[in-house]
């Protein structure tokens, strides 16, 4: 040992010289005792540190630095640390260059902390706690290029630690590197991406502790890192410098992570975010909108709070171009709604137009965010989003449609069924039900199936038992509204009837192989298709399913006990199952097949009602007559629970009535009847008519105790009851003949005029006995209904009205007099609907006294006795008796044209209620087929309706009749044979011809009324047109033209009738012409027009080559309507009508029948002697509109292109179904321009100087104004638009002269010679009224195209 003076290095005590010439193994030894006495030294030992400061400088010598020995390394790092610990704050080591180097050789050893099991590890803890503890790495500050040191050894701590490392050594690196971090001047970019690089997600997986590490170090460090983390943001957001750093690219993650460990990393970075959701990069923007999303939408996150701009600037993207971004912002909010439920009012708006976005995945998403929202807690949404997912119930998307529905019956089944949130919830929500009902409305089967699916496993589960499933069932019937209801009875009809058509189905599998029978099977498929999705695959499937019934027996078996009126719900259960097997295929994994047959299977499956079931509902009734339900918990009156319990086993009669076939139902049954609630006995008495076929064998003691109460109920009940009972006796009894004679007799002897108040029910039982028994009681009831209804009853008024002026009143306040005077008129019906004949002339004295009764205003005495009201009543029960009576055919044939035209305009009567109740039943008689075709045009009058929701009804019932028929024509192949009586447009001459016998069209050339006219027609026609089906639009078209060719055989000899008819068809054609651009072109087949009846005789027009202007004009005089005339046939392009029409009385057809043969006997035809002639018709119609005449042609119109109709038939705009005028108006030409023009043009053809033009006289000023228009055009536009009209119609000079004579014919008709004498070919003659009304409205716009 020697003395530093001397420049020795000097070693402790025991220990040589360490030299290169030495072991390894024997430096590890020496340099052991080094480190245990630097070790031992404090930073007091003054004379030590100056003793071995020269050791401390060899052991900074390359020697050591760079051994290969890690022992020796290691040794040498911990005595460096404590070196430093012991010469702090000053290091021996002068050269930046050796301090550099040997804190990098430090960090090196730090790797050694990566294995915990090693024998050194104790020796790389001290020496990272050494360093920790004393900052070492501090006095590299001095450094240059600390910056490298820094980042080695951060990068070396997140490399070494790992899950077995203690909380110390965690701690240790901590303090290490934050006071790196936080005494230094500042944090470079590459050592933040040293930090940050922790936080990506895909080193953040690899490595957790790591991650952990540098979240703990961010936010110990968050004061001093914060201003380096916004400037390397600020860099790659705003400035978009992404070269300042490797993570760049995942900036976005980094400020999620970062925003996670403490938003006050973030503090100055998050209005940038708001620059970038701004940003014209869509992509941009949806990362930035996502990033936003995890931020806004973390559970205990404040960023809305704390940052409004940003949220609002966030919410703006609710409405971004960019879908993707909508998309995400929806996803966000459901999210939102669960972690933020006081966010949920900022949403809603944004919400609410996403809800109605255009993108259907956009539409899909919010349904879901507000359910997951709701299913985790109802109080998270509010009403208004739970109104969103009810508005997309009736999406137009299917898939949309489907996850509204699931969503509202998931929350249904959670908080009303199951109450788990309480009553309060449950009612939040009551409305759930009643809306997945109506559902059941809407067209589409799969709406249906859904609807059925939904009912079956969320609100009356199946799965329940019986008790419990048939007191859920009851009361969801007590709190359904009356459209659900109605919707409910419709689902189980439907059902019933798949059953039904299954059940046909198996038993034609019985009957053996024939063509015929093959030919009904294919129907019964065809009608079961027809009830499943997917109409095409349904037919493939259901032949496929049918050729396994056909081969499986064991298949039908299971199939018949499944629709088996006895059959159980469990027993059903199995019978699916057992089905569903046999047709499973294992190594099918999709089978559609098997998916279609389930569909079938779940609709004909009884899986709610059975005779248990039934006996459930009987007892839950009994309890709620006794007192002893829980009616009032469950939210109803006893009185409903009774009412609608007993309406429920009312409607379950229809579809089940063999459940109910039990002793024990019949009592309780029995004990309703016998309530003075007359709504529950009425049902009680429908429940026995429809499931008591063997009472009288089987339960003796039922039908005596019923006998007694029916026959009471039809003499002193109410009304109801007693058609309720009468029908009641009539289905369960076999002595049913002298039962209801005992009815009948007392009553026919106790009528009594005098006493209005006891007529009532007497007149519906004899009225229901009549029609049930006519071979019985149809001579008894003539003298009643001769002697008493007519003479005593209908013909006298006996009290005076109450003349309040009201048109309608309730039924409590109408007079007794009139209600029996109502049951006289149904009487009189039901009487004449039994007979079903009309041998004693009854018929049309019934039809008479019912005409004269909508005559007289339903004042048939006219001794204005009654009121305003009761005349409605009587109005309102004439014309429905008049309908009713058509539905049989026997009395449809004697309805005259007049009777129909009266029944027909009920539905334009004054009163609002009769027009309303009118239209109701005529709809429901038409879309059974139970009404002719003919009554479906009494609709068209419904466009004068002054209501819009009246005449939106109207067009409704039109839509929805017009479909039925055509899908019934569609799957009757027998229907071809009658498609005059079901085709829809052969609704078109029953409604012209309806529309000419209008009382209000009296003046052809009202205005006014042409207006009424053609919104009637448009009415009618707009639907009919919705489609052009096999060229539909040109068969109405020849119709209407075929019309034109016939007389009105209602009044054949009446010109003026005739003319109205002739207009009504120029109308017509001039609303299909505008309406279709298809109507040109051939008709698909020659229409047949009803002149069976009434409506028209034929009368052929034809005229020869031969024929002069004035011939056509005397010949035409009788049939052209004063909007149309016959023009010469050299028309380049002419309407030819056969010779054979003339043999034809209901057609214009190129072959004649045996059936028309005896037509035309009927209704001979007016025939021409030159008719076998070439000869050809040309027809120019000028349309009198609001303000002007219109010119037009339909033959032309028919065989030209549409672009040449243009200017003719401008494009309106429409409004509520009115159309608007055109801005500027259509100009037609003058006819005498059109004439000089056609002059010079054939002049200037043929190479002669065209003439010079007569001058004619005209209007003054120098513009036009239309009476009742603000637009004005000038003879220069005129002329333009009168060229135009020339090009379009290039007319010979022949074809003026007879145009011409029809413009007379508007006001005064003229004989032919007359017409001819009087106009010259190009000249207008001023004497004539439409040459006055020519001049004074000028030639304006026309807004009714």
């Amino acid at each position: 040992q020697k003395p530093a003076g001397d420049g020795k290095i000097i070693y402790p005590p025991g220990v040589k010289e360490i030299t290169d010439k030495i072991s390894n193994d024997e430096v590890v030894k020496r340099l052991k005792m080094v480190v245990k006495t630097y070790m031992d030294m404090d930073q007091d030992s003054e004379e030590e540190k100056q003793q071995y400061l020269g050791l401390a400088l060899h052991l900074a010598s390359e020697f050591f630095l760079r051994n290969p020995n890690k022992d020796v390394r290691l040794l040498v790092a911990c005595c460096l640390a404590d070196i430093f610990r012991i010469y702090a704050p000053e290091a021996p080591y002068t050269s930046h260059d050796k301090l550099k180097d040997i804190f990098l050789f430090i960090t090196r050893q730090l790797k050694g902390l990566e294995d915990t099991k090693s024998p050194q590890f104790n020796r790389y803890f001290y020496l990272l706690e050494n360093l920790a503890w004393v900052k070492s790495y501090n006095i590299c500050f001095e450094l240059e290029d600390c910056n490298e040191i820094f980042i080695q050894l951060f990068k070396t701590l997140f490399s070494v630690i790992n899950n077995s490392h203690n909380q110390k050594v965690q701690m240790h690196m901590m303090d290490l590197m934050s006071s790196i971090i936080m005494e230094g001047d500042g944090v470079t970019q590459e050592l933040l991406d040293t930090i940050l690089i922790n936080l990506i997600p895909a080193h953040k997986n690899l490595n957790k502790q790591a991650y952990d590490l540098a979240k703990t170090l961010l936010k110990r460090t968050v004061q001093t890192i914060e201003t380096c983390i916004a400037n390397f943001f600020n860099q790659v957001l705003v400035m978009g410098k992404s070269s300042v750093s490797d993570l760049s690219e995942h900036v976005f993650d980094l400020i999620q992570e970062l925003f996670a460990i403490d938003p006050m990393l973030l503090t100055s970075v998050m209005p940038q975010l708001e620059f970038k959701l701004k940003s014209n990069d869509g992509e941009e923007r949806l990362a930035v909108v996502r990033l936003l999303a995890k931020l806004f939408g973390a559970k205990d996150s404040e960023l809305a709070s704390q940052n409004r701009p940003l949220w609002q600037c966030f919410l703006g993207r609710f409405n971004d171009i960019h879908v993707p971004v909508r998309l995400e912002c929806v996803k966000f909010a459901s999210h939102c709604l669960m972690n933020h439920p006081d966010l949920a009012r900022d949403l809603t708006e944004y919400l609410k137009v996403r809800s109605h976005d255009p993108e259907e995945a956009i539409r899909h998403d919010v349904i879901v965010t507000i359910i997951n929202a709701g299913r985790k807690d109802l109080n998270l949404v509010n009403d208004q989003l739970l109104g969103f997912v009810r508005e997309r119930t009736l999406d137009k998307r299917w898939r949309v449609r489907k996850e509204a529905m699931m969503g509202l019956a998931q929350l249904y089944k959670k908080y009303c069924l199951h109450h788990e949130a309480g009553k309060e919830s449950a009612q939040k929500i009551s409305w759930i039900k009643d809306k997945l009902l109506h559902i059941y409305y809407q067209n589409s089967i799969d709406d249906k199936l859904l609807v059925e699916k939904i009912f079956a496993q969320y609100m009356v589960p199946h799965s329940l038992d019986t008790e419990e499933k048939m007191k859920c069932l009851y009361y969801l019937y007590a709190c359904l509204d009356t459209n659900a209801v109605k919707a409910l009875n419709e689902m189980w009809k439907c059902q019933n009837m798949l059953r039904g058509l299954v059940k046909e189905l198996l038993d034609l599998h019985k009957l053996p192989v024939s063509e015929a029978n093959n030919t009904a099977m294919f129907g019964k498929l065809m009608s079961i298709a027809k009830n499943l999705p997917d109409a095409g695959k349904a037919q493939d499937f259901m032949k496929k399913f049918n050729q396994v019934l056909g081969e499986d027996e064991k298949l039908r078996v299971q199939l018949e006990m499944l629709i088996s009126p006895t059959c159980s719900c469990k027993q059903a259960e199995i019978c699916v199952r057992e089905i569903t097997r046999k047709l499973t295929f294992p190594k099918q994994p999709t089978n559609p097949f098997l998916e279609m047959v389930k569909f079938l299977l779940e609709r004909i499956a009884p899986v709610h009602i059975d005779s248990e079931a039934i006996s459930a509902l009987v007892k839950l009734l009994n309890k709620s007559i006794e007192g002893t339900a829980d009616d009032d918990e469950e939210g109803v009156t006893p009185d409903t629970a009774i009412r609608s319990g007993l309406e429920l086993l009312k409607v379950l009669s229809f579809t089940h009535p063999t459940a109910f076939h039990s002793a024990e139902t019949y009592e309780s049954l029995l004990q309703c009847l016998k309530m003075e609630d007359d709504k529950v006995a009425e049902a009680a008495i429908q429940i026995f008519r429809n499931t008591g076929q063997k009472i009288e064998t089987e339960l003796q003691q039922i039908r005596s105790t019923l006998i007694p109460i029916l026959h009471q109920k039809a003499k002193r009940g109410t009304p109801h009851q007693a058609k309720q009972a009468v029908h009641c006796i009539h289905a369960i009894f076999n002595n049913k003949e002298v039962q209801l004679a005992q009815i009948f007799e007392p009553l026919s002897r106790s009528l009594n005029a005098d006493v209005p108040e006891q007529l009532i029910t007497p007149l519906v039982s004899l009225g229901h006995i009549s029609m049930l028994a006519p071979d019985q009681f149809a001579s008894p009831m003539k003298s009643i209904v001769a002697n008493f209804i007519v003479k005593d009853l209908l013909m006298n008024d006996r009290s005076v009205g109450n003349k309040n002026g009201k048109l309608w009143t309730t039924d409590e306040e109408v007079s007794p007099e009139v209600l029996a005077k109502v049951q006289a008129i149904k009487l009189l019906v039901r009487w004449l609907l039994g007979m079903k004949n009309n041998q004693s002339k009854s018929a049309n004295s019934t039809l008479r006294l019912l005409s004269a009764m909508l005559v007289s205003e339903g004042d048939l005495t006219e001794q204005k006795k009654i009121s305003k009201s009761d005349m409605s009543r009587l109005r309102l029960a004439a014309g429905g008796a008049i309908m009713k009576l058509a539905q049989e055919p026997c009395y449809h044939d004697i309805i005259t044209p007049e009777q129909f035209q009266l029944c027909g305009l009920v539905i334009n009567d004054e009163c609002y209620q009769v027009r309303q109740i009118f239209a109701q039943k005529l709809h429901l008689a038409l879309v059974k087929l139970m009404l002719p075709l003919e009554y479906l045009a009494v609709f068209a009058l419904c466009a004068k309706d002054p209501v819009k929701e009246r005449r939106a009804h109207a067009r409704q019932c039109l839509l929805k009749n017009i479909s039925v028929r055509r899908e019934y024509i569609k799957q009757n192949p027998l229907a071809q044979e009658k498609l005059v009586s079901l085709l829809p447009e052969y609704v078109v001459p029953y409604m012209i011809h309806l529309l000419a016998h209008d009382p209000d069209f009296t003046k052809p050339q009202e205005y006014e009324q042409l207006k009424d006219i053609k919104e009637c027609l448009w009415f009618m026609l707009e639907v009919l047109m919705t489609k052009n089906e096999n060229n539909s639009h040109a068969f109405l078209r020849k119709m209407v033209e075929n019309i034109k060719q016939t007389k009105d055989a209602q009044c054949p000899e009446d010109a003026k009738a005739n003319e109205k008819l002739y207009i009504v068809c120029d109308v017509a054609l001039f609303v299909i012409a505008n309406k279709s651009t298809a109507c040109h072109l051939d008709s698909p087949k020659e229409p047949v027009l009803p002149s069976k009846r009434h409506c028209f005789s034929l009368v052929l027009r034809i005229f020869t080559k031969t024929t002069t202007v004035s011939d056509t004009t005397s010949n035409t005089s009788t049939n052209s309507s004063p909007l149309s005339s016959t023009i010469n046939k050299n028309s380049p392009r002419s309407f030819r009508v056969t010779s054979n029409v003339c043999h034809s009385n209901s057609s214009v057809t190129s072959e004649s029948t045996e059936s028309r043969a005896q037509e035309n006997n009927e209704n001979p035809v007016i025939k021409n002697d030159e008719s076998k002639k070439a000869s050809s018709t040309f027809t120019l119609h000028i349309f009198l509109t609001s303000q002007s005449f219109m010119c037009f042609n339909p033959v032309l119109f028919s065989r030209r292109k549409r672009a040449t109709t243009r200017l003719q038939t401008p494009k309106l705009r429409w409004s509520n179904g009115v159309a608007v005028p055109p801005k500027r108006p259509l100009l037609l030409p003058w006819p005498r321009k059109m004439e000089r023009r056609r002059r010079q043009r054939v002049e200037a053809e043929a190479g002669r100087e065209p003439p010079t033009p007569t001058p004619t006289r005209r209007r003054s000023p120098s513009t036009s104004r239309c009476p009742n228009s603000s637009s004005r055009t000038t003879r220069e536009q005129r002329d333009r638009l009168t060229c135009r009209g020339e090009r379009r119609w290039k007319l010979p000079a022949s074809a003026w002269s007879s145009e011409l004579t029809a413009l007379p014919c508007l006001s005064n008709r003229k004989s032919g010679e007359e017409a001819g004498r009087a106009v010259e070919p190009g000249v207008l003659s001023p004497a004539s009224e439409a040459h006055r009304q020519v001049e004074q409205w000028s030639r304006p716009a026309c807004p009714y195209l």
